[in-house]
């Protein structure tokens, strides 16, 4: 340790003293009786001393300007631009402009109360009753009351604007969404049980189920629980699935099994897959084997939870906001609402309406960390001017809004299609396009929001990485996006099999439409390079899905990774330049298409080329990710 020589003056004289540097100095201990201690005197100009920025333990006069959140519907010109192409309806855009600014001034305020304040789990009281409570914040519960005076899930089934209903439900859970303190969660779970209960029927017992889900009363709404997951899977239910349903003499069932990962654990009922058990005990392995069950999540008359022990709250990288646990199901009543051995394929519409709600999130999250980043870059000076003033930080915000334009106009494209089924107008091609979109946007706007959200945070520079400013949760809860809802091989795989049980109709579905596109933007000279560019990629993967129907699907397994992606990078091509082409676009809609289509639209014929896919690339792979050291 470094030391500094200090000059103490008394009786004795000048004495030398070393005090460790960085430590405050501490004067001599006071004389014993009999001696005398002389005191520091004060520097003769103590007003010069006084007015030093940092003397008597004041902390400087330079405060940094936050980033300010303004109303994100007012701040988002594609999100306008979009809603006056499509929905030129007042009273959409006024309902947006004012949820806007609650958003700004009181909303986003609450997201972080809950972020915190996490879940607590008291399993037993202070006499060692069982209990189970799960306590959340004042501001999760009022998320909900939220969700449902302004209709986050209402809007999708009062269908008011008729196929554009969704876009206009979408619209506003977009705003709510980095806002929320992930309350997003539960009301994607609670969309898609309403979504799946209207497919199937909405007569009893679940007809009540379907009103509280889909009400605007906040007193009389419901949330939903997706209770899939066990200790063996994620995605592969069909083989993961443990858990029993016992036949009651009323006909209904109570559930035995262990739900390894239950999000929105407070929900007010869920949705799970079980397998029933014949009288002998014996039940059907695999997807034949499942069904869906519907269960209430209440208390009996001692306050304890009917058939449900809460085992442990999840400890999580992002979304500590809201309450993930491990639970036993010990005799949980429910009643079957699908077809026996159907429920696999009963789940398919809750399979869509969530990953198109984690990719909203996506999207979310991306536009609001590049709105606070553009703020800040109003309010911050480096190398004395703003940022907004360095050509390379601009650069990197311009780049950082393409990639979220792109992820918008996806989202928006796939809840465009899913209106259209809704409201029973779309064509075949419409609804093969929606079964390949659907996992396609899920994918690749997962992946794209934990790049943008971290340039994100790089931009606020170390004020990026500090927990009390409320920016790293936005990189947290980001990661989830490309793990939830399948994770981006899995969604891979379920393209190349919605492929398949299509007779590649999907890909007839996707050429035609996205060739329909760039025909509105043909005439428009100035984006040309990007036609030109989507034409020559869409091309190529024309050929090479041609002949890869010759190759043994090991080939296309390999691939398809990189055929989702570009799958996703020249449909949002085609939707970049097809707004930028319309008549109210702007030079910013047509310099975003430009910069979109300069990055390579065709990875998958990239990589084909490199020789990614040839039949020895399993073995190389394995051989250099398990790479012995060689003695």
């Amino acid at each position: 340790m470094r030391f500094c020589t200090v000059l103490c003056r008394g009786a004795e004289g000048t004495a030398r003293q070393k005090v460790p540097r960085g430590l405050p100095f501490q004067s001599p201990k006071p004389a014993r009786s009999g001696s005398v201690a002389q005191t520091f005197t004060k520097p003769v100009n103590e007003a010069a001393v006084d007015s030093l920025s940092f003397s008597k333990a004041k902390i400087g006069c330079f405060f940094q300007e936050r980033p300010v959140l303004k109303n994100p519907f007012l701040e988002d010109a594609l999100l306008k631009g979009y809603l006056k192409r499509y929905i030129p309806h007042e009273a959409v855009v006024s309902d947006l402009c004012a949820f806007g600014e609650r958003v700004a001034n009181e909303v986003d305020g609450w997201g972080r109360e809950c972020e915190v304040s996490p879940p607590q789990l008291v399993q037993y009281d202070s006499w060692g009753r069982r209990v189970d409570l799960i306590h959340t914040s004042a501001a999760w519960k009022r998320m909900k009351d939220l969700s449902a005076r302004e209709g986050l899930v209402s809007i999708g089934y009062e269908r008011h604007y008729g196929e554009w209903s969704r876009v206009c439900q979408m619209s506003k859970l977009f705003l709510f969404s980095p806002s929320s303190g992930l309350y997003t969660c539960p009301l994607a779970m609670t969309d898609g049980a309403a979504k799946v209960i209207e497919s199937l029927g909405t007569s009893w017992p679940v007809k009540e189920a379907f009103n509280r889900l889909t009400t605007r009363k906040p007193e009389y709404f419901w949330t939903s629980g997706q209770w899939m997951t066990e200790r063996q899977g994620g995605s592969d239910v069909a083989n993961g699935t443990e858990t029993v349903a016992v036949p009651q003499t009323d006909g209904s069932f109570k559930l035995f099994g262990y739900k390894w990962f239950t999000s929105a654990t407070d929900a007010d009922m869920t949705l799970t897959l079980a397998r029933v058990q014949d009288s002998t005990g014996a039940i059907i392995p695999g997807s034949r084997g499942l069904s869906l069950f519907y269960a209430e999540v209440g208390r009996d008359e001692n306050g304890q939870l009917k058939g449900i022990e809460v085992q442990k709250l999840k400890d999580k990288l992002g979304t500590r906001q809201m309450p993930t646990a491990e639970l036993l199901l010990d005799g949980l009543p429910a009643h079957m609402i699908s077809t026996e051995g159907r429920g696999v394929a009963s789940i398919a519409n809750m399979l869509t309406i969530t990953r198109i709600h984690n990719s909203l999130s996506a999207a979310g999250a991306m536009r609001r960390v590049v709105q606070l980043a553009c703020d800040y870059a109003t309010r911050r000076k480096a190398f004395g001017k703003l940022l907004k003033d360095h050509p390379l930080h601009m650069q990197t915000l311009a780049r950082m809004e393409v990639e979220t334009r792109g992820a918008f106009l996806l989202v928006m494209d796939v809840c465009r299609l899913l209106g259209l089924e809704e409201t029973g107008i779309a064509t075949e091609l419409d609804s093969h396009l929606l079964r390949l979109l659907t996992p396609v946007v899920k994918l690749y706007t997962g992946k794209q929001a934990v790049a943008v959200v971290s340039e994100g945070l790089e931009s606020f520079g170390g004020q990026g990485y500090i927990e009390d400013t409320g920016l790293p949760g936005l990189l947290r809860d980001a990661q989830v996006l490309s793990i939830w809802e399948g994770t981006t091989n899995v969604l891979s795989l379920d393209i190349l099999r919605c492929v398949a049980r299509s007779s590649g109709m999907v890909f007839h579905a996707y050429f035609s439409h996205t060739k329909s596109l760039l025909k509105n933007a043909s005439g428009v000279s100035v984006l040309t390079p990007a036609v030109k560019a989507i034409q020559c990629a869409l091309s190529k993967l024309e050929l090479l899905v041609q002949d890869a129907a010759t190759k043994e699907p090991r080939y296309l397994e390999m691939a398809a990774r990189d055929l989702a992606y570009s799958l996703a990078r020249i449909y949002a091509g085609a939707l970049l330049t097809d707004h930028a082409s319309w008549k109210g676009a702007s030079p910013s809609d047509s310099y975003a298409a430009l910069r979109w289509c300069e990055q390579d639209l065709c990875p998958v014929e990239t990589n084909q080329e490199r020789g990614w896919y040839n039949p020895g690339s399993p073995h190389d792979n394995a051989a250099l990710v398990y790479q012995q050291t060689q003695h």
